[in-house]
């Protein structure tokens, strides 16, 4: 038998549905943000970053990469363990208690990754609940439908921040059983925020827990960057923040915020906690000083939310199939998979322009898109610069416009 071949078939499926991703090797330099090098097959080539989840630019914040030269310099670089063993360091426990301050929280915990914290924190909290109910948003992030899977407890799943539905089924459950709501404050591929207060309200109403993923608005809404939750004053509400350092904050790692309690059973039971080393300190201490830095600076909230509101209006005006979306994210409908990976392609060696396809199973067959992710460095230059790039591709592959531009013209 050979083996390579069940690895060939496998590959060979993506590409027939043109989902096979090939990776651009990008060089990005700190200070020209969102300008990189592209190590294309012909050489190096300057590009633009049109679909970074370093939101902020904060990766190239002057007091974020001081702090971790310094503690890099000072700690070096491995954490030495696990948490458990011998990982815990003094910069990762300030950072925990910067981000329970940050959500209003007594307790936080740190994992290595937004993904790790909702695919272990999830499943690790639903086990210690007797006989729990997990009640999941139809569009919650892998990580959470993950986590849910492996808690193996009962799990339905509510209609996209339907609240009738989601009623529906907490009224249909028996009242004593323990019920967890999980939700996302904001949906990445749409840009939609989730009805926080509803949903708080009908697990007041039928006594269900709540967690809420705050992974792509942490660093970006509420007066400190405590996210939409913070924003819409529901954080108080909310039994469980969970967020990331990936993205806003320019670092890595996830986390989640609630009380004591739960963060002590959490830290005590979750295998993705107890087995994995712990993050360098020189991240941790890097990751502080973004949230401090973002906790009392305005500018760079105000700055993204300008520059979002002005690309959706320029490629609104020239007619492109912007999806609408009360964020900061601008997601433009393909509807192909193929012609989305031709469009990201000419983008990319024609234009200088990085944006990723959006395929399944982050989205639909049928619903392919650019997903752009202005920063508050992306000026007007670069956005117009964006715009004729985008029409030359929709003209050039014969992709839908915009139904109402198209009646105006």
């Amino acid at each position: 038998m050979n083996y390579n071949d069940f690895f060939v078939s496998a590959l060979d499926k993506l590409r027939d549905e043109r989902r096979y991703r090939v990776f651009a090797d990008l060089e990005r330099i700190a200070g020209r943000f969102p300008h990189a090098y592209w190590h294309s097959p012909e050489g190096k080539r300057d590009v633009v970053i049109w679909c970074s989840n370093d939101y902020l630019g904060m990766a190239q914040h002057p007091q974020v990469i001081g702090a971790m030269v310094d503690v890099a310099a000072r700690m070096g670089t491995g954490a030495g363990g696990t948490r458990n063993i011998a990982g815990t360091n003094h910069p990762l426990v300030e950072l925990e208690r910067e981000l329970a301050d940050l959500h209003g929280k007594p307790g936080a915990l740190l994992f290595t990754s937004g993904y790790v914290s909702n695919q272990t924190g999830i499943p690790t909290i639903a086990k210690l609940l007797p006989n729990c109910l997990i009640l999941s948003d139809a569009l919650n992030h892998n990580s959470m439908i993950e986590g849910v899977r492996q808690a193996g407890c009962d799990k339905v799943v509510w209609r996209h921040n339907d609240m009738a539905h989601l009623e529906e089924l907490l009224k249909a459950a028996d009242p004593e059983r323990p019920k967890l709501i999980i939700f996302e404050s904001l949906y990445s591929m749409d840009g939609d925020i989730a009805p926080i207060h509803a949903i708080c309200d009908l697990a007041d109403k039928y006594g269900a827990m709540t967690y809420c993923d705050e992974v792509h608005a942490v660093g970006m809404y509420g007066p400190r960057g405590g996210g939409v939750t913070e924003r819409d004053g529901a954080a108080h509400r909310v039994d469980v923040i969970e967020g990331t350092l990936a993205k806003a904050f320019g670092c890595l790692g996830g986390y989640i915020t609630g009380s004591t309690e739960l963060i002590d059973a959490v830290r005590s039971y979750a295998p993705g906690f107890i087995f994995t080393t712990a993050l360098p300190p020189a991240i941790c201490a890097a990751a502080t000083a973004a949230i401090r830095h973002l906790k009392t600076s305005q500018w760079e909230r105000d700055r993204h939310q300008d520059r979002a509101a002005r690309v959706k209006a320029v490629l609104n005006a020239v007619g492109l199939p912007v999806m609408p979306s009360t964020t900061h994210i601008v997601p433009l409908m393909i509807g192909n998979a193929e012609k989305c990976k031709m469009a990201s392609d000419m983008l990319l060696e024609d234009h200088g322009i990085y944006i990723q396809p959006i395929n399944y199973p982050t989205v639909p067959r049928g619903e392919e898109r650019l997903r752009i992710t202005p920063s508050p460095y992306h000026d007007d230059v670069l956005i117009d610069a964006l715009a004729e790039a985008l029409v030359d591709v929709w003209e050039r592959l014969q992709l839908p416009k915009n139904r109402i531009a198209l009646a105006a013209e």
